[in-house]
């Protein structure tokens, strides 16, 4: 370190002596006028020497050079010392070496600021989506953490999820989004059917076979201002009801007339199930409400629906001589084409339930079993 300062310090005369007379002039001419040396050495460190003229840097060679490295040494030991015990993180020490050791052509002060010591880290930061990461820090040691915060605080994180909802709330006046529900049918309001007593029977569903599936696509427009609750939803879905019977009875299309009728040639059925596909369009007003951060709680949906019967057909499944058997027939069964209804859905959060009803009748007039349908269940995707 001594030979350091020392080379640095004879850089530094030369520098001076070489300066021209007319420099010098120039100099003691504008006395409040600096100039600034900067040296950089190969270790990235700075050194930094302001003079007011040359007369100040030839002086330079009065000072004894080897006592003064040694001296700085010392005091870089008490400056690193001090930072370590400090309760900031910058200290600054000041030395008056003249004062210790008067007529030695010491400097009359030194001043060195130290900071504590950091460990170094490697830092890499693995982000998804600009919500979620993982940040991965590696120590001057090794050592490695894991950290999901991104460095926030948890009201923070919380603050930017909330500002990142509202803003997709605001932004997005017209949405679209898939619609997937699952749920049973049931006959209600029947009437009798006036056929040749003991040809027909009633309907008598069994619950769990007489599924309802329906597939859609929604378009949510907003009513009213950015935060509104009210929207206006409508588009295309596609319905699948299935009718399955109890008992030993089955869907029977017989002179125009469809009916119910019991197996009479010794026949056990497994199923006995009626089928209809549809295109329907709903019409619906929302009320979704949401919490203070902006996350959907309470909904509600009612409206109608219009639609259309694509397809129908019956499915037999029985075992004749320990062999298991399917018999499928497709036809109209005298059903209606045109479909009419209500609907509406109610939900908190995540959860949402739904209720369908048509308004008119599964059979046409005086051509099967006079009843309605009601659908029911949950509503698997969806806002």
């Amino acid at each position: 370190m001594q030979r350091a300062f020392l080379s640095l310090f004879l850089l530094l005369l030369v520098l001076g002596c070489g300066l021209t007379k007319a420099h010098a002039t120039e100099l003691n001419s504008r006395p409040l006028v600096k100039d600034t040396i900067v040296i950089r050495l190969p270790n990235q460190a700075t050194i930094t020497l302001v003079v007011r003229d040359a007369a100040q840097l030839r002086q330079m060679k009065n000072y004894q050079l080897d006592s003064l490295t040694s001296r700085l040494a010392g005091y870089i030991v008490q400056a690193e010392t001090a930072a370590k015990t400090a309760t900031t993180d910058q200290v600054t020490l000041q030395f008056y070496p003249d004062k210790d050791q008067p007529g030695k052509n010491l400097p009359e002060q030194i001043r060195i600021t130290t900071r504590k010591k950091k460990p170094s880290t490697n830092r890499v930061d693995v982000m998804l989506n600009k919500t979620f990461g993982v940040t991965v820090t590696t120590d001057d040691k090794g050592s490695k953490s894991y950290n999901t915060s991104e460095g926030k605080s948890k009201e923070e994180r919380i603050a930017q999820r909330d500002s990142a909802r509202l803003k997709k709330i605001k932004n997005k006046r017209t949405s679209a989004e898939l619609v997937v529900d699952l749920g049973v049918n049931a006959l209600i309001n029947q009437k009798a059917l006036d056929t040749t007593p003991g040809q027909s029977e009633a309907p008598d569903l069994r619950t769990e076979g007489s599924r309802y599936v329906n597939i859609g696509l929604d378009w949510n427009t907003r009513l009213g201002g950015k935060r509104s609750p009210m929207s206006l939803t409508f588009g295309p879905h596609f319905a699948f009801n299935n009718y399955m019977l109890n008992g030993n009875t089955k869907w029977v299309n017989d002179n125009g007339i469809t009916s119910v009728v019991r197996e009479t040639d010794g026949r056990q059925y497994q199923k006995s199930k009626l089928g209809t596909s549809s295109v329907n369009l709903p019409v619906m007003l929302r009320l979704q409400l949401r919490d203070k951060h902006y996350k959907s709680t309470f909904a509600l949906g009612a409206g109608g629906f219009v639609g259309y019967r694509i397809k129908s057909w019956t499915k037999l499944k029985y075992t004749t001589d320990g062999n298991t058997l399917k018999d499928k027939e497709d036809g109209s069964y005298n059903m209606e084409n045109f479909l009419y209804g209500v609907q509406g859905t109610i939900g908190y959060g995540s959860l949402e339930l739904f209720a369908k009803y048509n308004m008119n009748s599964l059979f046409r007039a005086n051509a099967g079993p006079d009843t309605q349908v009601l659908s029911f269940g949950l509503r698997l995707f969806g806002d």
